[in-house]
């Protein structure tokens, strides 16, 4: 068949359009503000055999967690798969990334014929467990953080099977999850009737042929790409602190990276092996941190499709902290992703000088539950405001400020503080930029933040999740790191605690102050040779310090 170059394009442009929308309708109808506001999900495309045609990647840490899923629900299923069903999954243990991470997978027909896949993932605000949120520290198995949901129809040719819909939810504690649950499945749908009416106005040989096309021109691109680094055997690390069980604990993760023949492969096998807490990754979610963090260095133009990871090789051996046996404790596994792109950025740094960043902070988070006092219904809410750390430096631009951790790469959103306020019992007293928070360099890394927030009702739980306490995120060629990440509860009697990156603490009283400190990124070359109408307006707007100013760039009194 003759290939239409520009059908091809609109191909291209028509899945990511379908993609965006199925985004816009879910971000309007699910409830949670995990999902309405932080935006904590992903939307996507695959073909009849799972491979991904387009996706909308609100959090990057999601976006290629969906196709391995359907991979595994076509080899589950076989035949079995009918118009009309729907199929839920979120077991780390079949491919799955994070048990809160909740996917639904709609199957799209043509005549009769399977031609692809809609499938929408998003944080669910619970998921059964021990622990209200299902962020558990204390957990050493699976069984202690949430319900495993293998593949399974909870929706059978058009039918929903109440039974198993009424078993998965009667293990969940909040019944806004089965609403957001029928929000994705309402977006799976639009994707589904989208598809289905594309495929129709083009017809399925068309359809088959130019989607290929699309894959190759992709791969091309990403082939060119990994062309332009000099081949050879680059190594980095970094390191992960503390497991939630043993203080002190430390956890290196090591990565050799080989280029070669336009193609790359990350060996991650030398890192360390899996922890008995909860801070392990699964393959999946390692997998997908590699790719995003690689994504930060190449064209980012390059469309998102199966094309794009073909050249992409993965080795991340069963048993590492990085990929965890059964029956592992996993939740933390996507924020891991931190210490996984430092491990990339290092050893690629000397190739692609230019490519690379200074570290980005690494994430330090709250998870709030309790009783609203004026309501009495539960509430569960994760403190996005307060962790959203800066990016690190690049060669020629500054990092950005108050973005977040890598795996989200500016993909979650600020949470609406009036909103914030209604949700929960708590008040917010303070959140703005912090002065000298970004690390110096000749590009600034960016800056993070200070957050005040009074906890209001007697009975709050809080979980924190993290990492970022015990050592500053690095600069490159000279720039410097930037500060600890620190969370403080000052008690109304004035006694203070400072909790443990991976803790849990129960019954906090009314009046508490929360204060949290998200430090910056890692600046980029010799703080010295910034240009200094940059540092003096830095100053005057109170980013950095006269003293920083003196002293890390050199400027005269």
């Amino acid at each position: 068949m003759h290939i239409d170059k520009i059908l091809v394009s609109i191909f291209q442009r028509a899945f990511k359009s379908i993609t965006d929308e199925m985004s816009i309708s879910l971000t309007k109808t699910t409830r949670s503000p995990i999902l309405c506001e932080a935006k904590d999900f992903v939307t996507g495309l695959y073909d009849a055999t799972g491979q991904m045609l387009e996706q909308t990647e609100n959090l990057p840490i999601l976006s290629f967690s969906l196709g391995p899923v359907c991979r595994v629900i076509l080899e589950q299923y076989g035949n079995d798969i009918s118009e009309g069903d729907v199929i839920i999954h979120n077991d780390v243990f079949s491919m799955g990334n994070q048990n809160n991470d909740v996917a639904i997978f709609k199957p799209i027909f043509y005549n009769k014929e399977l031609v692809g896949w809609s499938a929408a993932k998003g944080h669910q605000a619970d998921i059964g467990g021990a622990v209200q949120g299902g962020y558990n520290p204390n957990a050493t198995e699976v069984w202690q953080e949430a319900i495993r949901i293998p593949a399974v129809k909870i929706v059978e040719k058009g039918k929903l099977r109440k039974d198993v819909w009424n078993l998965i939810f009667a293990n969940i504690r909040l019944q806004m999850v089965q609403e957001d649950i029928k929000a994705q499945i309402g977006a799976c749908t639009l994707g589904e009737r989208r598809l289905q009416a594309f495929v129709t106005k083009y017809g399925l040989e068309v359809f088959d042929a130019h989607k290929q096309a699309l894959f190759d021109a992709t791969e091309k691109m990403m082939r060119a790409e990994i062309k332009a680094i000099p081949d050879g055997v680059y190594k980095g690390s970094s390191m992960v602190y503390y497991d939630g069980k043993h203080v002190g604990s430390k956890f290196p993760i090591r990565t050799e990276i080989t280029v070669k023949n336009e193609e790359i492969i990350f060996d991650f096998s030398k890192s360390s092996t899996q922890t008995k807490g909860f801070v392990n990754g699964t393959y999946t979610s390692t997998c997908s941190a590699i790719t995003l963090t690689f994504l930060q260095i190449v064209n980012p133009n390059i469309p998102h499709n199966e094309g794009m990871i073909k050249p992409l090789k993965y080795i991340v051996p069963e048993g590492t902290i990085l990929n965890a046996s059964y029956p592992a404790a996993t939740t933390f596994g996507n924020h891991l992703c931190p210490q996984v792109a430092d491990a990339i950025f290092k050893a690629l740094g000397p190739a692609v000088p230019e490519k690379v960043t200074g570290g980005w902070n690494h994430l330090l988070c709250s998870l709030f539950t309790g009783n609203h006092p004026k309501t009495g219904k539960k509430y569960v809410d994760i403190c996005f405001l307060g962790m959203k750390g800066g990016s690190g430096a690049l060669k020629g631009d500054d990092g950005y400020d108050h973005i977040g951790m890598i795996d989200a790469s500016g993909g979650v959103l600020d949470q609406d503080y009036e909103m914030y306020e209604q949700q929960t019992p708590h008040m917010v007293l303070q959140h703005e930029y912090l002065c000298d928070s970004g690390g110096a360099g000749q590009w600034r890394g960016g800056l993070g933040t200070v957050t005040q927030i009074m906890l209001k009702g007697n009975d709050t739980t809080m979980v924190v999740f993290g990492d970022g306490d015990v050592e500053t995120n690095y600069g490159l060629f000279g720039g410097k790191g930037s500060l600890l990440n620190k969370i403080e509860l000052k008690y109304a009697d004035g006694k203070k605690r400072i909790p443990m990156s991976k803790d849990m603490i129960h019954g906090i009283p009314d009046n508490t102050l929360y204060k949290q400190i998200a430090g910056g990124g890692g600046g980029y070359g010799n703080p010295k040779k910034r240009n200094k109408e940059k540092v003096l307006q830095d100053v005057k707007n109170e980013v950095v310090s006269k003293k920083a100013a003196i002293n890390l760039y050199g400027l005269k009194k």
